[in-house]
């Protein structure tokens, strides 16, 4: 478990708590659901009334604007938590959720939620991490955005998801599950075209090996370096 993961499991067992049909101990308060490709979990405007555990697969988290535009705010994988924001008072969704493969989640109502806020005091803790780091993750993109040109941008979140999701193998990182060019381009603000070549660009420099399943950073201070020098 990467470092900037721990505090997700450290005080208490999340699985357990969001997704208790896992653990053999089913109750009426949580509901265990599957979504196929580009289903809908919850649409923008929706009513918020629950938050979801993420068992398998990936979500992508959005916000639609004017005509056929959108943003996309996230992308998040096994063991994640989206929806939170019902718990600091949202009412209906300013995001939508999609999946975007075959999902598993485990979906907890508020008021079951507020409920356990009172048996586990680090329950809310945990949520109140969560809120603030994908608050801050947003306002570090948004800084990148300003003052950053494209490739430092794309180096800047691959530095950014090792952090999140790497694993370390002897003096390289991996990350498993890595994303599409497309899906990087939409989280950078740049172009599927311009991230082939920055990849392409890093991996001619040995800096970096990736296929469709996995980022293998062969050197992570010099990838870090890039975005420096960029």
């Amino acid at each position: 478990m990467t470092e900037s993961n721990i505090w997700f499991l450290e005080n208490i067992d999340a699985q357990g708590i969001f997704c208790p049909k896992k653990l053999g101990n089913d109750t009426a308060a949580h509901i265990h659901t599957q979504y196929g490709k580009g289903e809908y979990v919850f649409k923008q405007a929706d009513v918020a009334d629950n938050i979801y555990y993420i068992t398998s697969g990936r979500i992508k988290i959005g916000a639609e604007g004017n005509g056929d535009k959108s943003v996309t705010k996230a992308i998040l994988t096994a063991g994640e938590i989206f929806g939170e924001k019902v718990m600091v008072g949202e009412t209906h969704r300013r995001d939508f959720a999609v999946a975007l493969e075959q999902t598993e989640v485990c979906i907890i109502s508020k008021s079951e939620m507020s409920n356990l806020f009172l048996d586990r005091n680090p329950l809310s803790l945990l949520i109140m991490k969560i809120i603030g780091s994908r608050a801050l993750k947003m306002e570090k993109r948004l800084e990148s955005l300003v003052f950053k040109d494209s490739r430092s941008r794309i180096v800047e979140f691959l530095v950014d998801l090792n952090k999140d999701k790497g694993q370390r193998v002897g003096y390289e990182w991996v990350v498993r599950k890595f994303m599409t060019h497309q899906e990087i381009a939409n989280l950078t603000a740049t172009s599927r075209q311009t991230v082939t070549t920055v990849l392409n660009e890093l991996k001619s420099k040995e800096i970096i090996t990736f296929n469709r399943k996995r980022l293998l950073i062969r050197d992570i201070d010099l990838l870090t370096q890039q975005i420096a020098t960029a």
